[in-house]
C-alpha cells in the first residue's frame, strides 16, 4: 500500500472535493481518498500494484484537476487512525 499526498492547486470548494473524491474512490486498489480544500491537497491510500501514480494523475487531469509539478509527485503520508486520537 502507498499513502501519498498530491498538490492540486485548482481545488477550491466542496464541488471540487466531491468531483475529485468520486473520480478516485472507485478505482481498483484505492482504499481511501481525502481532500483538504484549504491546503489544496489530495491524500490517497492505494495499492500501487493495482493503480499507479501515473493513473492517479491521469484521472485527476481528466477531471480538470491536474497535479502540480512535473516530477514523480506525491509525498508519503502517515495516517493516524481516528480511534487513537
Amino acid at each position: 500500500m502507498s499513502q501519498i499526498s498530491l498538490s492540486v492547486p485548482d481545488i477550491s470548494c466542496g464541488h471540487c472535493e466531491t468531483t475529485v473524491r468520486n473520480a478516485l474512490q472507485d478505482k481498483p486498489g484505492v482504499n481511501s481518498v481525502d481532500v483538504d480544500i484549504p491546503a489544496k491537497t489530495v491524500f490517497l491510500d492505494y495499492d500501487e500494484s493495482a493503480f499507479s501514480l501515473e493513473q492517479v494523475k491521469e484521472v485527476l487531469d481528466e477531471e480538470g484537476y491536474p497535479v502540480a509539478g512535473t516530477g514523480e509527485g506525491g509525498q508519503k503520508r502517515s495516517f493516524i487512525p481516528l480511534s487513537s486520537i
